[in-house]
């Protein structure tokens, strides 16, 4: 068989038509040819593959799995005080696919608020500022909320949020130790009822241990010698009776002044040993406090029945709590402002012992230590039952206390409140490439200070955090609030981590040596930097500042918004070290496939849109 090729015929120049050239078997000047050779020359080609590809040849395969299926981590939590109580609320639901568990050494979940039950414990700040942000309690029964109130709100937040499933309570952590092969902690712990040692993989760890958690007693010679009743002020024998008792308090911090405030109606005798001196005021914002209850009058519980009634009264509250922050800077108007105002409040106090003044007046200007609010303090030392002692304490004897001057003083109890773990230095050891984090914080350690990146994490210890530790929480604002932002963040840091195939994480040292500069070069401009003891630099006078972020609440809420990854060192699961060949995966998403799913949640009612939030939601995705 043949086909015939037929060529147009010019008539004067003119194109025919084929129906105008004459019978198809005569041509004119035409091509004849098989079409067999014809497919065989122009088409078969072109359905074959090419012998040899131009596109380059990949070196590396797809891992079989989806972006949106992040990996499963194991994260642990030290610690269910505030702070833990919120990671086991918040995290759950901010951290797909994660595996968390809790361990707490107490019998129950409050921290400083489940151990302090010492008379006349309470909150120096307002119960309606300090609680979570998400979930207000409208029934405290007074402003300034006693400590078992306060243990009863955070442990029913427990309740309600289910934390209580993620718990390891009465469980001491006794030691946290990086497995370099396997990219895991070894946490060990004991467990408190039991007497058994164990130890669990992790992939990542928080410690939320707090700040006064790790109480102790001074270091006094003849200290065990005494026959008396000898206690922490965060360990108290609440089968102790004080009534009519020759009582001896050791120390002048928050709790300290309440315990002075509290017994000093009830002992025969006490004996205030006071060595710092300190700023003692009415208010931190305007609140004044009183060592008797201040109840919430009936009618405003009633007007918190209307949400926005109680909004309203929560802002104008706390709002006060993140102003005043050029009362820390050295030289300011409102400092020596505070100054005055606070002298003028002591001598009004102390006038029934007028010669008590020049004895509690800090040489060192307000807010290098906490202001402390002390309801009922100045009256209760200036009572003739009390003694106000500033001479150094020489030892501790069976039957009381010499001071150096020579003189004993006979009591039949002693109560420390001689503070914390105020160096924030982990009160177990924690190993990473031979070296142990709190030998490295300690003082004469290869740091002598708790060296951070932010106050989040420190470099060489890879896929630990820190929870309300060094430089956690700024000097305005409020601890909830602080403690929430950072959980956020972490929360951010742990998504980051299973979605995209990362295996450790750290940050670097030049980032966190640049903090630790521009934190030493914030505080100087500061009165946190003037010759004072404080928990802020670990109880050293001069000493560097690690207690409070170097900066304003506000700002550090930006900065744990708004995560710098590229001061962040990496490795990746990935056995090719390609960063995105675990992350990306088949290049497409779960979601997508499912015929079910609202692929296009970006679609709403254009009414309840904020424009500053559009594609920004990260669990608002396709």
């Amino acid at each position: 068989m043949t086909v015939e090729v037929p060529q147009p015929t010019e008539t004067n120049g003119s194109t025919l038509p084929s129906s105008a050239q004459g019978d198809s078997n005569k041509t004119t000047n035409g091509l004849k040819a098989p079409i067999d050779q014809i497919v065989a020359e122009k088409i078969e080609p072109l359905l074959k593959p090419p012998k040899h590809s131009s596109y380059p040849t990949p070196s590396i395969s797809l891992e079989q799995r989806h972006i949106d299926e992040p990996r499963q981590l194991r994260v642990a939590v030290v610690g269910a005080g505030m702070s833990g109580v919120l990671a086991g609320i918040l995290l759950p639901i901010k951290v797909p696919n994660i595996q968390l568990t809790i361990f707490e050494k107490n019998a129950d979940v409050g921290g400083t608020w489940f151990e302090n039950i010492y008379p006349g414990v309470r909150c120096d700040i307002p119960a309606h500022v300090y609680q979570s942000s998400f979930d207000p309690n409208i029934n405290w029964s007074e402003q300034f909320a006693q400590g078992p109130e306060i243990r009863g709100y955070w442990q029913g937040l427990a309740r309600k949020y289910d934390v209580y499933q993620y718990l390891k309570l009465s469980q001491k952590v006794e030691e946290l130790n990086w497995d370099e092969k396997k990219s895991l902690w070894n946490v060990k712990v004991h467990n408190l009822s039991t007497g058994e040692t164990l130890s669990q993989e992790f992939d990542y760890v928080l410690t939320a241990i707090g700040r006064f958690n790790a109480w102790k007693l001074p270091d006094y010679p003849g200290i065990n010698d005494f026959k008396g009743v000898l206690r922490h002020a965060s360990n108290w024998d609440p089968n102790f009776d004080p009534t009519g008792k020759r009582v001896a308090v050791i120390g002048n911090g928050a709790s300290g002044i309440q315990l002075t405030s509290n017994i000093q109606k009830l002992v025969g005798r006490l004996d205030h040993y006071a060595r710092n001196k300190t700023w003692v005021v009415a208010s931190f914002a305007g609140d004044e406090t009183s060592i008797k209850p201040i109840p919430i009058s009936p009618e405003l519980q009633e007007s918190f029945k209307d949400p926005n009634e109680y909004v309203k009264y929560r802002k104008e509250l706390e709002s006060k709590y993140w102003r005043g922050f050029s009362g820390w800077l050295k030289g300011s108007d409102l400092n020596e402002k505070s100054r005055e105002e606070f002298i003028e409040l002591m001598k009004k106090r102390v006038a029934k012992k007028p010669d008590l003044i020049n004895s509690i007046i800090p040489d060192f200007s307000p807010h290098c230590r906490r202001l402390t609010p002390g309801p009922g303090y100045f009256e209760a030392i200036t009572e003739d039952n009390v003694e106000y002692i500033q001479t150094r304490i020489k030892r501790f004897t069976e039957t009381g206390i010499e001071t150096t001057d020579g003189k004993h003083r006979e009591v039949d109890a002693i109560f420390c409140a001689t503070g914390a773990n105020v160096d924030m230095v982990p009160q177990f050891s924690i190993w990473a490439h031979g070296k142990d984090l709190s030998q490295l914080w300690r003082q004469g350690g290869e740091y002598g200070f708790p060296y951070t990146y932010l106050g989040v994490a420190t470099p060489g210890f890879p896929n630990l955090g820190f929870i309300q530790g060094p430089n956690g929480n700024g000097r305005s604002g409020t601890v909830p609030h602080g403690m929430e932002v950072q959980i956020a963040f972490y929360a951010k840091l742990l998504r980051k981590i299973s979605r995209e195939g990362i295996k450790t994480i750290q940050p670097s040292k030049k980032a966190a040596d640049d903090f630790v500069q521009y934190s030493d070069a914030f505080f100087d401009t500061t009165v946190l930097s003037e010759n004072c003891s404080s928990w802020y630099n670990s109880g050293r006078p001069g000493s560097r500042i690690h207690g409070l972020w170097p900066g304003s609440a506000a700002e550090q809420t930006i900065v744990y918004r708004n995560p710098r990854w590229e001061d962040w060192e990496y490795e990746y699961l990935s056995e090719t070290g390609n960063r995105f060949a675990w992350y990306f995966g088949l290049g497409s998403t779960k979601k997508e496939q499912d015929p079910d799913s609202d692929i296009t949640r970006y679609i709403r009612d254009p009414a309840s849109i904020d424009l500053r939030d559009v594609h920004e939601s990260w669990w608002d995705l396709p």
